[in-house]
């Protein structure tokens, strides 16, 4: 069996990390190495999807869960407006292999086009 990734660790309580958002299904925690004024994570409590192909094909109300949760934190966190983000594969810049959404917003440039 394979170690718990990062944000399982986070969720447990393992690894400090302030938990911004929470649903049943949901956590939102803000990037360590942020690309825009608002650079927040949407991440499903359960890690059984490695990357958004793999959640589209096995849970998408799960996906619109995790889009709903975007749209909100953005409006929360900045002005509404936002750039959704997900990684798949290493070549893309995924370096977690747990589904993760990067929210990005608030007066987006070309830094924030290099999100991890």
């Amino acid at each position: 069996m394979s170690e718990p990734s990062i944000f399982t660790r986070i969720l447990n309580g393992e690894i400090p990390s302030e938990i911004i958002a929470e649903t049943d299904t949901l956590f939102a925690i803000r990037d360590i190495a942020p690309k825009a004024p608002v650079h927040l994570l949407v991440i499903p409590k359960n890690a059984t999807y490695r990357d958004v192909t793999e959640l589209a094909a096995g849970d998408p109300g799960l996906l619109a869960e995790m889009i709903a949760l975007a749209k909100k934190l953005a409006a929360e966190h900045g002005d509404g407006d936002f750039r959704l983000i997900f990684n798949t594969g290493a070549g893309a810049g995924q370096t977690v292999f747990h589904v993760h959404a990067h929210v990005l917003a608030g007066g987006l440039d070309e830094k924030s086009m290099n999100a991890g």
